[in-house]
């Protein structure tokens, strides 16, 4: 089973990117991030032309998650984070597809730092890992996968120091990233390889790409008994060089199946 992070940075302006992605290197589950379209405005047509039904939840300009699945349907659990139903921002959505539970999530970016906006990303990671220590208390298999916000360390960031200042690097946020692993997730990407600098988002400014001047901070988070089923992952880095491309690339695992 290949499941696919991907944060396309408005989905109806990378709509040819997203298809020629999922065409060329077609995983069996495709989370997105940052659709910026409201519910209704979703190309559900085009995405099962694709051949792949999808679950999502809109917001208008702003946000937006979705799950892709071209096997079985993805059958929704829930939207939105516990204990935050007064929260509009369509941030997080997860559903099951197959025997596997997969949650999809966009994470306050929190700049500038700090800041009311800093406030909310921290009081949002705190209910999140309530939530993920209630699926990894289930024991079922779970991968959260999505655009974290978050750069774990200093092997995460081309310039670490450029980063100080930053939501995405401050100690809080890589506390409270640090605190969920702790609940006995593992970072799938950085398991698989742990010396290397690996990069899933590039600023359109300074040729931050042609530099490969990037940070990590898509993520795979993987429960007990989905790390044992592990064999393989990446980043389609060439997606990024792609013409009118998201700022990131997609990011993939790859799981064995289960008997």
């Amino acid at each position: 089973m290949k499941i696919a992070t991907y944060n396309v940075n408005g989905i109806s302006s990378r709509l040819p990117v997203l298809l020629r992605w999922l065409d060329e290197t077609k995983p069996d589950v495709a989370c997105l991030q940052e659709l910026k379209a409201p519910q209704e405005k979703f190309p559900e047509d085009a995405i099962k032309e694709a051949g792949y039904s999808a679950v999502w939840h809109g917001q208008k300009s702003w946000n937006g998650v979705a799950i892709l699945s071209r096997g079985a349907k993805p059958e929704e659990r829930r939207r939105g984070v516990p204990a935050n139903d007064d929260d509009e921002q369509s941030r997080y959505i997860e559903a099951t597809v197959d025997d596997v539970i997969v949650g999809c999530l966009y994470l306050p970016n929190g700049n500038p730092a700090p800041g009311p906006k800093f406030d909310y990303k921290l009081r949002w990671m705190e209910r999140f890992s309530k939530h993920t220590q209630d699926l990894i208390d289930s024991g079922k298999p779970v991968v959260l996968t999505g655009d974290y916000n978050v750069i774990p360390t200093d092997q995460d960031a081309y310039k670490p120091e450029r980063w100080v200042n930053d939501a995405l690097f401050k100690p809080e946020s890589k506390e409270a990233f640090k605190n969920i692993l702790a609940q006995g997730w593992t970072d799938a990407i950085r398991k698989l390889y742990p010396d290397e600098n690996i990069y899933t988002y590039w600023d359109y400014f300074r040729n931050a790409f042609g530099r490969n001047a990037g940070i990590r901070i898509d993520h795979f988070l993987l429960s007990p008994s989905l790390e044992k089923r592990l064999k393989g992952g990446g980043v389609d880095k060439q997606v990024r060089g792609w013409e009118k491309t998201s700022d990131h690339a997609p990011v993939w695992i790859e799981l064995k199946a289960s008997h």
